[in-house]
């Protein structure tokens, strides 16, 4: 193993339904991110830090903290989940499932859902494309690009997704990166007089004037990289959970519902 590694080859990408980012020379990260402090000399979340300093020196931790295993710090790196081991010599990425409760550790993370809700409100939703019913149930956040097929697909099914109790507030992630077509396409839709009716012109393939303005693109691109997206669309329940990539409004519902009853200790509800 290489002395120096990439984050993103360090923590890999979940298997998601969504169209992939282009590779990208450097990870971007938000002003107003800040790293996770130092841990006191000599306790298991030092060592841990100190474990992946080793992989990379210029790692930058946003979350360590106990884990829900014995033995295990729980770290929150380049918006993704890994477990360090007290002593700082190993690593685990991936699903870790609880054998007792048969519930799924890595996915139901209490410190990687209020990370990511935290940096998700520095996005206000008046920089944001905003479907919505008149009283909505959920809002979802979701990170699109113009030109992905999943992401087209998600729209067309907006209609459902309300009828459904859910408001969309979208957020731009140009998966080609910053100075591509994809990203100056996204510029010209939040520039537009009418944003949802060019954000839907141009998920259909219809042109939209090139306009540009003050506008959220490059910054909200820049807070989906620090949550670790890795495509599009990437669907954020209202905690902070990551829903996925694209799926069926039933489904989205459903997982939402879920969501809610767990935080009520009560069954999901029903429409």
């Amino acid at each position: 193993m290489k002395h120096l590694l990439c984050i993103a080859a360090l923590l890999g990408s979940a298997s998601l339904t969504a169209c992939a980012q282009a590779p990208q020379a450097g990870q971007a990260t938000t002003p107003s991110a800040k790293a996770a402090p130092a841990a006191k000399e000599g306790t298991a979340d030092a060592r841990a830090r100190a474990g992946l300093q080793k992989l990379n020196p210029n790692i930058k931790v946003d979350y360590i903290g106990a884990a829900p295993m014995p033995g295990f710090r729980e770290v929150i790196v380049g918006g993704q989940l890994i477990y360090v081991s007290d002593d700082g010599k190993y690593l685990v990425q991936g699903t870790v499932v609880d054998i007792d409760t048969k519930s799924e550790l890595t996915g139901s993370s209490a410190a990687l859902s209020s990370y990511r809700l935290g940096m998700l409100q520095t996005a206000p939703t008046s920089e944001r494309i905003v479907f919505a019913p008149a009283n909505p149930v959920y809002t979802i956040s979701v990170f699109t690009d113009i030109e992905c097929g999943y992401c087209r697909k998600l729209h067309n099914e907006i209609a459902e997704l309300n009828k459904l109790g859910i408001a969309v507030e979208y957020l731009a992630f140009p998966r080609m990166g910053l100075g591509s077509k994809d990203y100056k396409g996204m510029v010209s839709v939040w520039c537009a007089a009418d944003r949802n009716q060019a954000l839907t012109a141009a998920k259909s393939g219809r042109p939209v004037a090139d306009k540009e303005c003050n506008n959220p693109v490059a910054a909200q691109y820049e807070l989906g990289q620090r949550l670790g997206v890795t495509g599009t669309p990437a669907v954020y329940a209202p905690d902070g959970t990551q829903l996925g990539g694209y799926l069926p409004p039933r489904q989205i519902r459903e997982a939402l519902d879920a969501l809610a009853g767990k935080s009520k200790g009560q069954p999901p509800g029903m429409l």
